[in-house]
């Protein structure tokens, strides 16, 4: 019976640090995040020292109430030298977590940054537990936790898969079509969304080729019986130019020609700038040996951004 009181103090011991530790994460990480975005050396300043300072003020008054299994907290002093471990131990803790999941476009997650804090709260007050089968069994989950987080973080830092970032980003596969580059062209590239796909094909001294693929019925402008998009305020001329492509000729201030070729649900729309003929005849070869691309034509994707 008294171990299991003993046992049942002990847990409630270190839950309640683990619940302050939480709570002194979430506040200094907001606050420090506050400090950085207003730019001023003072506010950081100010927040790196009165932070530690009310933090270890909140766990050396919790200490008081653990006296009686944790000699060290049995005097002022000792309660200060308990305090001040645990928040080393969690904020060490909090900080690592931090480096670990920072990218370059800022933290890739914090969703378990205040829980994870917390737990490191409660690894340093189980430091200062008396009997060394106590400090052996807390380095030992140390060491675990601090493994597993490792593993964890360098997992999350592993790029993505083509297979992921389709997934995430919510890409259909049936849109990912491109065409064989025309002589003297390359594949520059790619760009992907749920309900586009776009590629840029590119020659020194020619005008680019730009590829888009959506599904009919995504263009929301106004056109008229045979696809032709309604002017407003330039002039459009539409012709056919064979095989089942139209030719879209745009005669405004911002001259553009677009070869579009419709099929099994799918518009494929090849532009080309300017107003000459340069260029319509890559369009057409595009149009005509459109396929699936190929994941090493798909590979920019992943220099984009990925929803999480």
């Amino acid at each position: 019976m008294v171990r299991k009181l003993a046992a049942g103090r002990l847990f409630a011991h270190l839950a309640a640090v683990a619940c302050v530790g939480c709570v002194l994460t979430a506040v200094q990480f907001q606050a420090v995040l506050i400090a950085l975005f207003a730019g001023s050396t003072a506010v950081l300043v100010a927040v790196l020292v009165v932070g530690p300072v009310l933090g270890m003020t909140s766990l050396a008054a919790l200490a008081t109430s653990v006296r009686s299994f944790v000699p060290l907290t049995r005097r002022a002093r000792g309660r200060w030298v308990w305090a001040a471990g645990v928040y080393a131990c969690g904020t060490a803790g909090a900080v690592a977590a931090v480096a670990a999941n920072l990218r370059d476009d800022g933290l890739h997650t914090t969703m378990l940054l205040h829980p994870w804090g917390g737990l490191w709260y409660a690894l340093g007050a189980a430091v200062f537990l008396p009997g060394a089968r106590a400090r052996r069994a807390t380095l030992a989950a140390a060491a675990l936790l601090a493994a597993g987080g490792s593993y964890l973080a360098w997992q999350a830092a592993q790029p993505p898969t083509l297979t992921e970032w389709l997934t995430a980003n919510g890409v259909d596969r049936a849109l990912l079509r491109v065409g064989d580059p025309p002589p003297g062209y390359a594949l520059e590239d790619v760009g992907a969304s749920e309900s586009s796909f776009g590629a840029t094909y590119t020659r020194p001294g020619a005008p680019d080729l730009h590829l888009s693929v959506e599904r009919i019925g995504h263009d929301t402008r106004r056109s008229d019986a045979r696809g032709c998009p309604v002017p407003f305020g330039e002039t459009i001329h539409c012709s056919d130019n064979g095989g089942g492509r139209q030719l879209v000729v745009h005669e405004g201030d911002y001259k553009q020609r677009e070869l579009r070729l419709r099929r099994n649900g799918l518009v494929h729309t090849v532009t080309v700038q300017g107003s000459g003929r340069t260029g319509l005849s890559g369009a057409r070869q595009l149009l005509t040996t459109l396929r699936p691309a190929t994941d090493a034509e798909l590979t920019p994707l992943l220099d984009r951004p990925m929803r999480d």
